[in-house]
Formats: C-alpha cells, structure tokens, sequence
C-alpha cells in the first residue's frame, strides 16, 4: 500500500514537473513573439520610409524629366545622359542603403529565431515519458485484461488506480 502510495506521489512529482516546464515554455514562446512583433514593426518601419523615399524619387524623375525635355533643345544627348544617370543614382542610392539596413535586420531575426528554435528543440528532447507505472504491475494488468476482466476489477485486485491501469493498457496499445 506505501509503495503504491509513493509510485502514486512520483507520478504526480512528474506531471507536475512537466506541467511546470510546459508552462515555462509557453511563457518563452510568448516573450519571444514580443521580440518578433517589435523586429517586425521596425522593419515595417523601414519599409515605409523606403516607401517615402521611392514617392519623393518618382515625384523627382518627372520634374527631371519636364526638365530635360524644356532645355532639350540646349542639351546634347550625352549632357541629357550624364543627367539623368546623376538623378538616377541620387534616386537609388537612399533605396539601396534602406534595402541593406532592411536585410541585415532580417538576417538577424533568422539568427535570432533558428537559435530559439534550436534551444526549444533540445529543451524537448530532454522529456521522457516514463514506459509504465510499476513492471510487476504491468504484466498483471495485461494478463488480467487480455481474460476480460473490467479495469474496475483490475484496479481494486492490484489496489492501483484506474488511471493507473488505463496508462498501463495505452503504453502497451492495449487500449
């Protein structure tokens, strides 16, 4: 009767410890989603500058453009060349250095996330589920449930929980 009545505790010191590392877990996975929505809006931010940027860019192309076609006819085409490539390339460069801020910030939320995904993945690998509640017990159970007897009958005979005797027949597929 002790011995069952400490299998019984150990098996509630398991689960209670599972139930507390399960919860540690879900406090982790929710901390780190907070980190991930403050990476995103910094970049959503960028992205909205960059938006600006290209605006403003476009809004500078035509007036470029209405300008280069009012002194055409004082411009050769190589002056209206070497113009236009200056305008494109005061254009591109804020948009090339807000594409490279923009993905060395995603590189870093991809380190950032396969490091805390790595660490979750061994943090479950390190959980085990115990293979039965007593061995003596085990085969009893599946003798007595392979001639028919109610798990009722079994769990009063061996003076175990029903519980106990359900987790016996699911580790064995039995049930």
């Amino acid at each position: 009767m002790i011995e069952n009545f400490q299998d019984f505790l150990n098996i509630e010191y398991i689960v209670i410890g599972m139930a507390a590392v399960i919860l540690y877990l879900l406090y982790f996975v929710y901390s780190k989603d907070q980190d991930y929505n403050r990476n995103i809006h910094s970049v959503a931010s960028v992205v909205e500058e960059l938006n600006r940027e290209v605006y403003y860019l476009k809004k500078n192309i035509t007036e470029t453009q209405k300008s280069i076609q009012k002194n055409k006819k004082g411009m050769s085409d190589e002056e209206i060349y070497q113009e236009i490539e200056r305008s494109v390339y005061d254009m591109v460069q804020p948009l090339s250095l807000g594409l490279k801020q923009m993905q060395e910030n995603i590189q870093a939320i991809d380190v950032s996330v396969e490091s805390r995904v790595s660490t979750l993945e061994n943090g479950v690998k390190q959980f085990s589920i115990p293979n039965s509640v007593n061995g003596n017990d085990d085969e009893k159970i599946i003798s007595l449930f392979r001639q028919g007897t109610s798990l009722d009958t079994i769990s009063k005979e061996l003076n175990i929980s029903k519980p106990e005797v359900e987790f016996v027949l699911k580790i064995n597929k039995l049930k």
